[in-house]
């Protein structure tokens, strides 16, 4: 029962006008009016920071019917984040996304990350909100690729030393081409991802390493090649 107010109470009742409900969303090639969590459904992808900004959670939501049915989360900063989104990765399939708005997920970039994800969603700022019968659950690993790696770029850079990159989307950066005025013009890289699938198979790690290997750029044109770890 509602208790309401003597002054609420003791005032005249004033019917309601034009009542046309929420404003349709776009989701997963439809119109929906969305009156509950159960009628939301969408996969998209999202940032978080935890509170200092020292690091980041990227998360990837397939959601049906309001229920989670997948979920990818990929940190970058401090080495509890992987513990914590081990748990993320466990916890969050099943559970509608209001309940995992709710959830502490203990470490702040995955926290943050569920937040503006569930903001997008319930908008119908998806990125299936036009696609037909949106994407299938296991559409999150396509980000990944085969390799089934987080794409990472990390590079490094010293006035004093200039560039290093020490590892691209392709895969850890093994050595860099210069050319006669020592400008970058291309790289070589082992895609690790590709070195464990092969070893897994049952090549020894030096051939698993060869057969991994790969270049981009101008490689073979360079003067001189360096390791950016060392040199």
């Amino acid at each position: 029962m509602i208790n309401y107010t003597n002054e609420v109470q003791n005032m005249c009742c004033v019917k309601k006008g034009p009542n046309h409900g929420p404003a349709p969303l776009p989701e997963e090639g439809k119109w929906v009016k969305a009156y509950e969590i159960k009628d939301i459904s969408g996969f998209t992808h999202g940032v978080g920071w935890c509170a200092p900004q020292q690091g980041a959670c990227k998360l990837s939501l397939n959601v049906k019917d309001g229920i989670i049915e997948e979920a990818l989360i990929e940190t970058i900063g401090c080495s509890g984040m992987t513990h914590s989104a081990a748990m993320a990765a466990e916890i969050l399939p099943g559970k509608t996304i209001l309940e995992a708005l709710n959830t502490d997920l203990v470490c702040d970039a995955i926290n943050t990350a569920m937040r503006e994800l569930f903001l997008q969603i319930v908008y119908g700022r998806s990125q299936s909100a036009f696609s037909d019968d949106g994407l299938s659950v296991g559409a999150g690993l396509e980000d990944l690729g085969k390799g089934l790696r987080s794409q990472v770029g990390t590079m490094y850079g010293t006035k004093y030393k200039g560039v290093r990159y020490l590892e691209m989307a392709e895969g850890y950066v093994t050595r860099l081409a210069l050319d006669a005025d020592n400008q970058v013009i291309g790289y070589e890289f082992c895609s690790l991802g590709k070195m464990t699938d092969f070893m897994k198979k049952g090549d020894d790690a030096n051939t698993a390493y060869e057969k991994s290997i790969g270049t981009y750029g101008r490689f073979a044109d360079a003067v001189k090649y360096i390791d950016p770890r060392k040199e």
